[in-house]
């Protein structure tokens, strides 16, 4: 475990953890840690040396000098260089591998649209950024929606009612409730949440042009999705899988909560 010093952002944590030679730069999913890819024990970790880290309000990394009004516009885009520009001062400039789950692809595929002739290799499960998410963006960019999710950071009541809501119109399914429910359950976790929500508003890749850049750099990618998944299913990824040239699609009977023993199983088949 370490930590990168990101000009202008703040601390960044990582976990390390996995037995193989090749380094992997990986990007958990919302409410959980670097650590998440620890479960991939016989699938992931005997080939790769993981670097896992810990999204902004979460684990130990932490935002330096933002004002609450910085942190509501969102992370420019271009800042997202900077965890592989201070990784590469560490550890020195070489190839490397991605591994994105969920909002965590949105960093992974900028990564990729930054260092495209360094990357081996992109694994994106249940990813986030291929495609405009409706119920994220009303919460991010519309006046009403971003007036709500203001108001719900401060009300015990008003956000445990949205996500019940949710569950009930089948946007998340139950494995997803019962996280989010928990991150809900005290003011401090409902900023987090809030604030993570808009500090990655901005962290929107280029699909198109990752796309490309893929092909050209003849870069091997593998996007996994859960067949009961109802908020980055298969079906929003159809375009950008198009336009691969060859993509390796896994689809389990699973939901978005895919980062679990079943996937590793799955994977070592």
């Amino acid at each position: 475990m370490g930590f990168l010093q990101l000009p202008g952002l703040g601390k960044v944590h990582f976990h390390e953890y996995g037995a193989g030679p090749k380094p992997m730069l990986a990007f958990h999913g919302y409410g959980m840690t670097g650590k998440q890819f620890h479960v991939l024990e016989q699938s992931i970790l005997p080939n790769y040396h993981i670097y896992g880290f810990d999204h902004f309000f979460h684990g130990q990394s932490s935002l330096e000098g933002w004002t609450d009004k910085q942190i509501t516009a969102g992370m420019p885009r271009e800042m997202v260089r900077g965890y592989m520009q201070e990784w590469f001062n560490i550890y020195g400039e070489q190839r490397i591998s991605i591994l994105g789950y969920s909002i965590g692809a949105n960093l992974a595929l900028i990564l990729v649209e930054e260092y495209p002739h360094l990357i081996d290799e992109v694994i994106l499960m249940a990813p986030d950024g291929l495609s405009v998410h409706k119920i994220f963006h009303f919460l991010q960019f519309n006046f009403l929606g971003k007036s709500i999710f203001s108001l719900a950071t401060k009300s015990s009541w008003l956000a445990p009612f949205i996500v019940k809501a949710a569950k009930k119109v089948g946007i998340i399914d139950d494995s997803l409730y019962q996280i989010a429910y928990s991150e809900l359950d005290t003011k401090s976790k409902r900023l987090d949440a809030y604030y993570t929500v808009n500090l990655i508003k901005l962290l929107k890749p280029d699909v198109e042009k990752v796309a490309s850049l893929i092909n050209e750099y003849k870069i091997k990618c593998t996007l996994i999705f859960g067949k009961h998944d109802h908020l980055f299913p298969k079906s929003a990824a159809m375009p950008f899988i198009g336009m691969l040239d060859d993509a390796e699609v896994h689809e389990l009977k699973l939901g978005h909560w895919l980062v679990i023993k079943a996937l590793d199983e799955y994977l070592t088949r």
